[in-house]
Order: C-alpha cells, then sequence, then structure tokens
C-alpha cells in the first residue's frame, strides 16, 4: 500500500529545496562600477613606481596591455603585449597566439602585471585571470594614464599609429 509522505517530511524536503536553490544565485551588477568593485576584492594593485622598479631590475614579468590595438599602439608601456580585455580569456592559454608574439605561453604562477587606460579594465582583468588560476596577477593603479603622467618620456608607440590616442573613451575607463 502506497503511503503519502507526512507533512513533517514534506516541509523538510521543501526546506532543503529552498536552501540549495539560494546558494547558485548569480550577482546582478546594476553598473559597471559596482562590477569592478566587486572585482577589486580579488585583483590585487601595483603602482607604477613598483612596475618600474620591476621593469629597471630585469625580474620575470610579463605586462599584457588589455587596450584596445588603437590605443595601445600609439603609446604603450616598454614589453607589453596587446591582448584586449575582450579576447584575453580566450588567448591567454593559446600557445599559436603566444608563438605569434615570439614569447613562451605564461605559467600559472608568473608574475602578469596587467593595464589599461585608467584602471577599470585592468581590474576586472587581473580578477578574471585570479579566477582561471593563475596566481600571481596584478593590476597597474591608474593605468597607462598614471605611467604617462610619471614617466612622460617611457613609452613605446608603433610609429605607423600615428599620434596618441586622445579621442573617445573605450570600454568605459
Amino acid at each position: 500500500m502506497n503511503k503519502l509522505p507526512s507533512i513533517p517530511m514534506l516541509f523538510a524536503l521543501i526546506t532543503i529545496l529552498f536552501i540549495a536553490s539560494c546558494g547558485d544565485q548569480e550577482i546582478v551588477y546594476h553598473n559597471p562600477d559596482l562590477f569592478v568593485e566587486d572585482a577589486l576584492k580579488i585583483a590585487e594593485g601595483i603602482s607604477v613606481s613598483d612596475l618600474k622598479t620591476i621593469v629597471d631590475t630585469a625580474e620575470m614579468y610579463l605586462i599584457l596591455d588589455v587596450r584596445e590595438p588603437n590605443e595601445h599602439n600609439p603609446g604603450y608601456i616598454p614589453g607589453s603585449v596587446n591582448i584586449p580585455r575582450g579576447i584575453l580569456e580566450f588567448n591567454i592559454g593559446k600557445a599559436a597566439f603566444w608563438e605569434s608574439k615570439y614569447l613562451y605561453e605564461p605559467v600559472k604562477d608568473d608574475l602578469i602585471i596587467l593595464y589599461c587606460k585608467k584602471g577599470k579594465r585592468g581590474i576586472m582583468a587581473a580578477a578574471t585571470l585570479e579566477k582561471m588560476g593563475y596566481s600571481n596577477v596584478k593590476f597597474l593603479e591608474g593605468g597607462f594614464k598614471q605611467w604617462e603622467l610619471t614617466y612622460p618620456n617611457e613609452y613605446e608607440r608603433n610609429e605607423e599609429a600615428g599620434e596618441h590616442d586622445s579621442g573617445e573613451e573605450v570600454g568605459g575607463c
């Protein structure tokens, strides 16, 4: 004879399902600044003076410029590799990409420093790489603008690119 579950058993089952469903809710960001604020909980910054020390002492590092190519080409930190934030996740672990740059693919514990124009895309990119298992990732505080203000004569440019882009913001920062 089939017996229906008791009221307390049904209540317990519904409670367990309710609690289990609460754990997988996604966060919804109502503006990009909230997204950046949340990424700052994961990402670690580095000052331009600390980056300059790293560059000058020839420590092992990788600098990634996550701006768009039209922002990167007119002026960038010496030795940086341009991987726009929108394709970073797809290229960071792709051997063919690194071979095209004549570089080794970074391993998960390499020092990787990311920057954009002012810092927000760098913060989000750093948090993304942390989530992908890269353990020694930092973003440049103040981005390329801070580097340019602090070290105005220490940047490279692609000569065919024209003058430094002072146009509209790209990617929100």
